[in-house]
């Protein structure tokens, strides 16, 4: 165990959700002290600016507690650990991620499905997270990571990947399967290159030029736009959009037998559905709710397999509303990462 002094650090606070334009995002001044018992202190390297950050600071999400500092893809160098804290010391590079702590004895946690835990927790929601200089994370929920990788792009693998890749998972994809890809984001254009490692055909349907740009540069046999028909019927389908309306579009290009997974935390309603159209035939409709542990250190593993190559925007921290402001008007290609 080392400890470590309280120290006030700079960092930004969702204070009234609303959108960007009305600037939810306020600096703040927080004292971050010596970790606690299973906790770590982590000096910021870069944080990921995800959509989930997005949702929170518009209130699409409704807080969990008030002027919380959001970013749940933290990259960071340990500085002290608390007590009883085995698995990192001073010096070592860890990642924290959107899952925080969870019971440990549900039925859900019990079953290797700690993800559904009813008393599941967030880091960025429930707790401050990585918009600021140094966080506390709880070790046993942090990962370990490469000590000498450009942190800027770990930040994304963190729940981007992370999250990427469980949707990946549940959307059932076959050996050598014809994947669609809905709205091509941080998280979509890192599954994807995992599916086309794995030897998947992947369309891209989403609306911006430039990510369809990108989604061929990384191998998509297809890019067009997100109400466009992919060019052959789909195994497998991930909708990455926050967008409801593409659901159906979705399920009606799925081939007999296929899986549509959704991945976001958050969806504009759904439109009637209609059994003959969308479901018939065992076409199956999934949802997808945070990660395992499991799923972040397979997904880790299998992104230095690969190896993936995230595409980034870096912002200094002190623009972090532009990043939230140039992530709602679709003006980042790949991910954005703020850097301390």
């Amino acid at each position: 165990m080392t400890s470590a002094h309280a120290e006030e650090v700079r960092a930004w606070a969702v204070g009234t959700p609303g959108p960007v334009a009305s600037g939810p995002l306020e600096p703040v001044r927080r004292t971050v002290g010596a970790p606690g018992p299973g906790e770590v202190l982590v000096e910021v390297e870069a944080c990921g600016v995800c959509r989930t950050d997005l949702h929170l600071a518009e209130g699409d999400l409704p807080p969990h507690r008030p002027a919380t500092v959001p970013g749940h893809e933290i990259v960071g160098r340990v500085l002290a650990a608390g007590e009883g804290v085995t698995r990192f010391a001073p010096g070592d590079r860890v990642g924290g991620a959107w899952l925080r702590g969870t019971c440990g004895t549900c039925r859900y946690c019990r079953s290797g499905r700690e993800n559904l835990c009813p008393y599941s927790v967030y880091t960025g929601w429930d707790a401050d997270g990585g918009f600021a200089e140094r966080t506390l994370l709880p070790a046993d929920y942090a990962y370990p990571l490469p000590p000498d990788a450009d942190p800027a792009e770990l930040a994304p693998l963190l729940c981007a990947g992370i999250i990427g890749f469980r949707a990946l998972r549940r959307s059932a994809l076959p050996p050598g399967g014809r994947l669609g890809i809905y709205g091509f984001g941080a998280s979509a254009h890192l599954a994807a290159q995992v599916a086309l490692a794995d030897g998947a055909t992947v369309h891209v349907l989403t609306r911006a030029q430039a990510a369809r740009d990108l989604a061929l540069s990384l191998g998509a046999a297809s890019a067009r736009d997100a109400y466009d028909a992919p060019p052959e019927p789909l195994d497998s389908a991930i909708l990455f959009a926050p967008v409801g309306d593409l659901v159906p579009v979705a399920l009606e290009a799925l081939d007999r037998g296929g899986t549509l997974a959704i991945a976001g935390i958050h969806l504009t309603d759904i439109p009637a559905l209609t059994y003959a159209d969308h479901l018939f035939q065992e076409r199956d409709l999934r949802s997808v709710t945070s990660n395992t542990r499991a799923d972040g250190t397979d997904f880790l593993t299998t992104a230095t397999r690969i190896p993936l190559h995230p595409t980034i925007t870096r912002y200094p921290l002190t623009a972090a509303p532009e990043a939230l402001h140039d992530l709602a008007t679709d003006h980042i290609n790949g991910a954005a990462v703020l850097i301390p």
